[in-house]
């Protein structure tokens, strides 16, 4: 049949599409598409793909940026150092696939699952296609949440030089981006083009104390922070130990009743918060211990220390990112390409300093009474003696026992914060060809190679212990200068270091230095990926609807993952105090192959309704065979109005790490959950013996019996046209996620014991002493959402006007824990410590106006506020605190920005980040096992508050 005009202008609107293998028009797709533009990038002041990730209204709300991941993590979250993920419909960042020009990158070699978008080569973009749909059936099983294709610029011609700051207000957090991009060559008039950009960003780093509104020290609202270890020292009852201190120390086996009733040796002493001590306040970060809000009576006289001060709320982190890619013409309209990609990451995750927590075993340290240390010793002892005297069978326990040790809980202030130095490299090598092979059919083929190789080192904070497990002294260990012990314990048991003051001698500081581990290897990864791939795709014939298209083709892949561990953490090496060493979870190269092929048929029923159908049929080694069909409709009755709608499914097989992790015993170290059998629901209560707080062994790691997780993904929506410059779509989705690969949370597991009694080891007496907390094929998951766009334009006043929204509802969030169970309670708008925490609306909006020299925009972030998180106390009903906020306030700020583009090749922009300088709102995320978290919520909110943009770039 002849081709009109109209016909041919059609087809040269027609590329492809994330999402499809058959060229088609952007603008005219069955699938919910959106598509990020350099213009929308420079609106809001995006540096970074990190910050267009957590721009986008629907991506989850997870730990999957810089921000939360800065802190002490616990399980899924570990070895995240330096990795920021995207994260689509809050499915996990594993769930989403990250393409470059259409094929992978490799996943992050620490944890062998999520892309780090940071490596994606910004400078060189394009524009992002965002597709918010499940794509197994295309790109393969593991794109259940949908896929973020990062597409390049493919002419560029002449050069280009960039230069972007964004400032702080306040100070601290500052980002900066300078860039470059040449290229030579016009494709159809000389037939090649070659192009080459390079970026080099810095992020500064910004601590909890430099931000008000990080603030662990807010009792009235029902926030203070559970730690007793403080930079002046608390004492302890701790028992004796046969190499260290064999005859005990100070309180060992000693009571003394605090006015509550308590017995406060048990609970720490601090000689601030002793009648006419300082007060806890007195030293910086300081605050009193709220034992009523932690559910911990005995603490009455203790102090706490605001861990938050010395977080980082945003990670320092440098990034040289590189791309080049060639494209040659020939034999007519046949095109070869050869890109290469790379990034070169550094990273500094800086968290609290070390605790030092005297107990019996490993680390049995304690003040001793000696000529140099008597004055402090006695002005500890006699502070003690005077709060307890009006007891005297308790004062004479305590006056016989004057000269043993004093065992303590102590925060490391001189130790300086703790430190992960990360290096990360990334490359990736592309080959493709491309051309037609007759009529409208066309081939695509290539292959691929990408790489990620991460090193973590210890910074700062790191200090050999001195001792083996029993507490022996360990001769390996370095001796700290100017005594005759070996390591931390050695140095605390010379008493050369006083934890009971802030300052600290020369001599002390020189013996703390002689015993660091600054610079010992942590742990190390590397992620490969291979991949050859070919298709072809055209018109089969013409029916009365149109041409019925078809698309065919082939993949292979090869993914290999390695984690080593380190030296440092050998059995015949020293330890190294605190420090996370992962050798338990060390790999030798493990790969599996993929293989599969899939087809993707368009048949257009009728004049404006259109089906598509495809399916693909994956093979992974050691999970066999699944196929997965996608069905997609498009109905356009006449021109201003389209329904489409999908079906698909998915199937994703657990990562490396999921499946052959060894298995990690801690103790768990905060005072937030009960035994479930004893005590339902698990929440202490101090007023109730059955509900005391337990602190058993967490065991985690991986587990080999591990099956895939499948996934069914449902969209329907209706796109409106009713005129040139304006548009809007609504659309409904549903994923729903079987078999789920899970690390439940403590508090899932205490909440479900009935569903996992055989996770809780007991002993003999049936007291809990572990919980299995490994990963799992926990149940199922439902979620359900709206997503709304709107677009608008129109001319006036010599320019245009423009306003637009991205936004996305949540409609349903549950969980069941296992196949047999029910479905738990709504998780939309539930503060949750760990995982995807429900916002239950967020939106992206603006308005502008733009002529041809000047463009004028303002912007609005929305994140709908949340049921807040709760301290046992409160949690369990034993205290209000007026100030207490059940919600956490909604999350907005403003953004503004003005470019100007009069003088050809030379833009320059001027922005207002967060205007009106909001602070992300009061939120309780402190954390009592892992003393992260506390007064915001780093997976909703920015921390930098108002800053200053400059973007200026030149063209040649």
């Amino acid at each position: 049949m002849p081709q009109t005009e109209e016909d041919e202008g059609d087809r040269r609107n027609e590329i492809l599409v994330t999402g499809s293998r058959i060229r088609q028009d952007p603008n005219n797709s069955a699938l919910p598409l959106q598509i990020i533009t350099n213009k929308d990038i420079e609106r809001e002041g995006i540096s970074s793909p990190e910050q267009l990730i957590m721009f986008l209204s629907s991506n989850g709300s997870g730990a999957d940026n810089l921000a939360s991941n800065a802190d002490v993590t616990t399980g899924a979250q570990r070895g995240t150092n330096g990795l920021s993920a995207a994260n689509l419909r809050g499915q996990g960042s594993a769930a989403t696939l990250v393409l470059l020009n259409g094929r992978r990158v490799a996943a992050h070699g620490l944890t062998g699952a999520a892309v780090d978008v940071n490596q994606i080569p910004f400078a060189a973009i394009e524009r992002v296609e965002i597709l918010k749909d499940g794509a197994s059936a295309i790109y393969g099983t593991d794109a259940i949440g949908g896929v973020i294709n990062f597409i390049t610029r493919q002419d560029f011609k002449g050069v280009s030089v960039q230069g972007f700051s964004d400032t702080t207000e306040q100070g601290g957090g500052n980002i900066y981006r300078l860039s470059g991009v040449a290229g030579y060559g016009d494709i159809d008039e000389d037939g090649f083009n070659v192009m080459g950009a390079v970026a080099y960003s810095w992020n500064k780093m910004l601590r909890g104390r430099d931000r008000d509104f990080v603030n662990g020290n807010q009792p009235d609202r029902g926030l203070s922070i559970d730690t007793r270890g403080t930079p002046v020292a608390t004492v302890f009852n701790i028992g004796a130990n046969r190499f260290q201190n064999p005859t005990g120390t100070l309180l060992t086996g000693l009571t003394l009743t605090a006015p509550n009733g308590a017995n406060a040796a048990a609970g720490g002493i601090n000689p601030l918060d002793l009648p006419g001590g300082a007060g806890c306040e007195s030293m910086d970060g300081g605050l009193n211990y709220d034992y009523a809000l932690w559910n911990a009576a005995s603490a009455y006289y203790a102090c706490a220390w605001d861990t938050g001060r010395v977080a980082v709320v945003q990670q320092p982190i440098s990034t040289l990112t590189y791309y080049a890619r060639a494209v040659w013409r020939y034999a007519g309209d046949h095109k070869a390409s050869f890109e290469v990609t790379g990034s070169d990451a550094h990273s500094a995750k800086s968290f609290s300093n070390a605790q030092l927590t005297a107990n019996t075993t490993n680390l049995s340290i304690a003040y001793p009474l000696n000529a140099s240390t008597k004055t402090t010793y006695d002005s500890v002892f006699n502070a003690i003696r005077s709060t307890f005297s009006g007891n005297p069978t308790q004062l004479a326990a305590l006056n016989a026992r004057y000269g043993q040790p004093i065992a303590y809980r102590w925060r490391c202030e001189v130790c300086g914060p703790r430190e992960y130095i990360t290096d990360t490299e990334t490359m990736r090598a592309a080959l493709n060809f491309e051309g037609p092979i007759g009529g409208d059919w066309d081939y695509h083929a290539g292959a691929s190679y990408a790489r990620s190789t991460p090193r973590s080192t210890l910074g700062s904070g790191y200090y050999y212990r001195g001792t083996f497990s029993d507490g022996s002294n360990d001769p390996n260990a370095p001796k700290a200068a100017g005594t005759n012990g070996y390591g931390l314990v050695g140095l605390m048991n010379s008493g050369l270091i006083n934890p009971f003051s802030v300052a600290q001698s020369d001599a002390a500081l020189a013996a703390l230095a002689s015993i660091s581990a600054e610079g010992a290897t942590l742990y190390g990864g590397k992620y490969e990926v291979k991949q050859f791939d070919g298709s072809v795709a055209g018109s089969l014939f013409h029916i009365w609807g149109g041409d019925v298209k078809v698309a065919a083709g082939v993949d292979y892949r090869r993914e290999t993952y390695a984690f080593n561990g380190s030296p440092s953490a050998a059995a015949t090496a020293p330890v190294i105090f605190l420090a996370a060493f992962d050798n338990v979870n060390a790999l030798t190269p493990k790969s599996r192959n993929v293989k599969a092929a899939y087809a993707e048929l368009l048949v257009p029923l009728l004049p404006g309704l259109e089906l598509t159908a495809a399916a693909r049929v994956d093979e992974y080694t050691g999970f066999g065979a699944t196929t997965n069909p996608k069905v997609a409709v498009k109905f356009r009755p006449f021109d201003p109005i389209m329904f489409r709608a999908s079906y698909s499914t998915g199937f994703r097989v657990p990562t490396f790490n999921q499946i052959f992790n060894g298995v990690t015993e801690s103790s768990y170290a905060g005072s937030d959950i009960a035994d479930p059998v004893k005590c339902p629901g698990g929440v202490p209560n101090a007023t109730d013996p059955n509900c005391g707080y337990i602190r058993p062994e967490i065991y985690t790691g991986g587990r080999a019996d591990l099956g895939p997780e499948t996934s069914t993904n449902v969209n329907m929506g209706v796109v409106f046209q009713p005129m040139r410059n304006f548009s809007a779509s609504v659309d409904w989705w549903s994923i729903s996620v079987d078999n789920t690969i899970q690390l439940l949370t403590l508090r899932q597991l205490i909440e479900n014991a009935s569903l996992f009694p055989d996770n809780f080891l007991r002993d003999s007496t049936g007291t809990i002493v572990g919980i299995d907390d490994r990963w799992v094929n926990a149940g199922a998951r439902r979620t359900q959402g709206l997503d709304v766009t709107l677009r608008g334009g129109i001319d006036a006043l010599g320019g245009k006007f423009s306003a637009g929204m991205d936004g996305t509802l949540l409609l349903k969030k549950r969980e069941k824990l296992t196949a047999t169970a029910e479905y738990g309670p709504s998780l939309i708008g539930v503060f949750s410590y760990a995982g995807d925490l429900g916002v239950k609306w967020k939106h992206s909006a603006f308005i502008g106006y733009s002529t041809d020299a000047v463009n004028l925009s303002f912007s609005q972030i929305y994140r709908k506020g949340y049921r807040n998180g709760a301290l046992p106390g409160i949690a369990a009903g034993t205290v209000t605190r007026d100030g207490y906020n059940r919600y956490v306030k909604d999350y907005v700020i403003y953004n503004a920005s003005i470019g100007f583009t009069g003088i050809p090749g030379y833009k320059l922009s001027l922005g207002v980040r967060n205007v009106f300088n909001t602070d992300p709102p009061f939120a309780i995320t402190y954390d009592g096992n892992s003393g992260a978290g506390g007064s915001w919520e780093p997976r909703v909110a920015d921390p930098r508050g108002r800053s200053f943009t400059v973007s200026a770039e030149a063209k040649f």
